[in-house]
């Protein structure tokens, strides 16, 4: 029995001297510890920064296709009901569905037949949720195509046309509705969305702050995003007598040149002869 219990413990001392013996496992200092918080805290500090602004930054083009989204959407149910839809924003001391003012409201016209022209909230899933995202708010809707002439002037308080004053004397011009008929046609129509300070009055929204422009072609219900043109780049649109309205998303910070807008002009009409 002697001579066993001394080989039990050869074998027991064998094994605790191999490098593949298990060992307990070392616990961190509590120097180590801080020098990996210390770590972590100045990288956070280094990047977080970038990573907000990256955020904000997302924000508004990601708000632009969220209203692009909106009026497809409204769009498809005026025509699947087969009754008339209307996008607006909020009116003086009105709230949204969000308990602020900076979402846009769908309402529908429910009977046109007994209550013409009365449109009702539309509380279906498809409506609810934040459209524009914090710090990101309409400043204008313009109705009407848009023209390089209008687009010169700037932003600036709206000066409706007569026939549109008359269809909207009860509303802000520089808010009108968007009415979806029920074949899905409306007015052609742009949602200017920014997020510089909302103190800030149309005319004081200068030529190099973020805007991208919701732009609706009302007769077949297309929408493109496009950033506000440069002085010299509505020139150039000018000269080559092209609308200011590319047909394809365009929200690139490099300036627009002519070979740009001959490869549009190109593209569209590959597009148009394959169709």
């Amino acid at each position: 029995m002697r001579g066993a219990d001394c080989g039990t413990r050869d074998i027991q001392r064998s094994v605790a001297d191999s490098p593949c013996a298990p060992r307990s496992a070392a616990g961190f200092t509590l120097l180590e510890v801080i020098l990996v918080i210390g770590l972590i805290a100045m990288l956070s500090a280094l990047v977080l920064p970038d990573l907000v602004t990256d955020i904000e930054r997302r924000r508004l083009p990601e708000s632009a296709d969220r209203m692009r989204s909106l009026i497809t959407l409204t769009r498809s149910h005026a025509m699947f009901d087969g009754k008339r839809y209307r996008i607006r924003f909020p009116g003086k001391d009105e709230l949204d569905d969000e308990g602020d003012d900076r979402q846009p409201l769908v309402e529908r016209e429910d009977d046109p037949i007994e209550e013409p022209e009365t449109y009702n909230p539309v509380n279906e899933p498809w409506v609810y949720g934040e459209t524009l995202l914090r710090n990101v708010w309409c400043a204008q809707v313009r109705l009407e195509k848009p023209t390089i002439e209008r687009l010169r002037e700037g932003m600036k308080e709206e000066d409706m046309s007569e026939r549109l004053a008359a269809r909207f004397e009860d509303e802000d011009p520089n808010f009108p509705s968007l009415v979806i008929e029920p074949d899905g046609t409306t007015e052609w129509a742009t949602f200017v969305l920014t997020n510089v300070s909302r103190e800030l009055t149309l005319e004081e929204i200068e030529e190099g702050d973020p805007v991208i422009e919701v732009i609706l072609d009302g007769d077949i219900g297309l929408v493109w995003l496009q950033r506000r043109f440069l002085e010299e780049e509505l020139d150039m649109l000018e000269e080559y007598n092209w609308p200011p309205v590319l047909r394809q998303d365009f929200l690139r910070s490099q300036p627009l040149t002519e070979e740009d807008v001959l490869e549009i002009k190109e593209k569209l009409i590959r597009t148009a002869s394959a169709s």
